[in-house]
C-alpha cells in the first residue's frame, strides 16, 4: 500500500516541483501565454478525447452528475453563515471554498489513484466544476455581472461536442482521434507545472488566516461529501472520487477571478497557496483511506 501511495503522489508533486524550481531559478518566468494555450487548446482536447473514449450513459450516470453539482454547491451553503466573520470578503470566501483544484491536481490524482478507466467520470466532475465556477462563481465575485461567461469556456463546448459525437466514435477518422489525444496528453503535466510556477511566484503572507480558512474549507468539503454519499447511497469508485474531490485545495482559478474583479485578491492568493501546500500532507492520507 505504501508503494502504491508513493507511485500516486510523487509524480504529481514532482512535476509541480519542477515548475517551482524552474520559476525559482528564473525570476522572470512568464506562464501567461502557455496557460492560455492550455485553457483554450490542450485542456479542451483532453475533455473531448475523454468524452469520446468514455461515453456518458445519462440513464446510469445522472447520480454522478447530481453528486458533482452538490459537492460544489453544498460547501457554499455550509460556509454561508461564516462568510461575514471569516476575515475575507464574503463573496471571495464563498467562491474559494466552493471550487476546488479539480484540474491541476484533481484529474491526475484521481486518474493515478483509481485508474485511467475512470477518466470519463473524472472529466464529468471537472466539467461540472468548471461550469459552476464560470456561472455561480462569477455571479458571486462579480456582483451579478458576467454570470453567463461560462458560455465562453472552450472546456464546456468540448464536453458538449464530445458527448454528442460519442455515439459516432467509430466513424471519426483515426488521424482526428490521434491528434486530439496527443494534444490532450499535454494538458495534465502542463497544469501541474504551471501550479508549481504559480507557487514559486507567490509570497507567504497572512499564513494564520489562510490556515484557518483552509481548515474550514476542508471541514465543509468532507462534511458535504459525507452527506451526499449517504443521501445518494454512493459506493465504490464514485464514493472514493467524491471524498478525494472534497479534500482538494482551492483552485488557482479563484485567485485569477478575484484578481480580475479586484475582490480581495491578495487574501485569496494566500489561501490558495497555503491550501495547495497543505495538500502535500492531506492528499496522501485521503487517498490511503479511500484505497483501504
Amino acid at each position: 500500500m505504501l508503494f502504491t501511495l508513493i507511485n500516486i503522489i510523487i509524480p504529481v508533486f514532482a512535476v509541480s516541483g519542477a515548475g517551482y524550481l524552474f520559476a525559482y531559478r528564473r525570476s522572470q518566468a512568464e506562464m501567461g501565454f502557455i496557460n492560455s494555450i492550455n485553457i483554450y487548446l490542450f485542456c479542451p482536447a483532453l475533455i473531448f478525447s475523454a468524452m469520446l473514449a468514455n461515453p456518458v450513459d445519462i440513464s446510469s450516470g445522472w447520480v454522478l452528475v447530481l453528486a458533482g453539482i452538490a459537492i460544489a454547491l453544498l460547501p457554499g451553503l455550509l460556509l454561508w453563515p461564516l462568510a461575514r466573520r471569516s476575515g475575507m470578503n464574503p463573496a471571495s470566501f464563498l467562491m474559494t471554498g466552493m471550487f476546488r483544484n479539480t484540474g491541476n491536481m484533481g484529474i491526475p490524482l484521481m486518474m493515478l489513484a483509481y485508474g485511467k478507466d475512470l477518466l470519463g467520470d473524472i472529466i464529468i466532475l471537472f466539467v461540472l466544476a468548471n461550469t459552476l465556477h464560470f456561472s455561480v462563481g462569477l455571479w458571486l465575485i462579480s456582483r451579478n455581472k458576467g454570470s453567463l461567461s461560462w458560455l465562453h469556456s472552450p472546456n464546456i463546448w468540448a464536453a458538449v461536442l464530445g458527448l454528442l459525437l460519442a455515439p459516432y466514435h467509430a466513424q471519426i477518422p483515426q488521424f482526428v482521434l490521434t491528434t486530439t489525444d496527443m494534444l490532450g496528453q499535454v494538458s495534465i503535466p502542463l497544469m501541474l507545472f504551471s501550479l508549481g510556477v504559480r507557487m514559486a511566484q507567490s509570497q507567504f503572507t497572512g499564513v494564520a488566516l489562510a490556515l484557518r480558512i483552509n481548515f474550514l474549507y476542508l471541514l465543509a468539503g468532507l462534511l458535504s461529501a459525507g452527506i451526499i454519499i449517504w443521501i445518494l447511497n454512493l459506493q465504490g469508485d464514485w464514493a472514493r472520487m467524491l471524498w478525494l474531490y472534497a479534500a482538494l485545495p482551492p483552485a488557482v482559478l479563484n485567485y485569477l477571478l478575484s484578481e480580475q474583479y479586484r475582490v480581495d485578491s491578495q487574501t485569496v492568493a494566500n489561501v490558495v497557496l497555503v491550501g495547495n501546500m497543505l495538500s502535500l500532507a492531506i492528499m496522501p492520507g485521503v487517498i490511503l483511506l479511500t484505497l483501504l
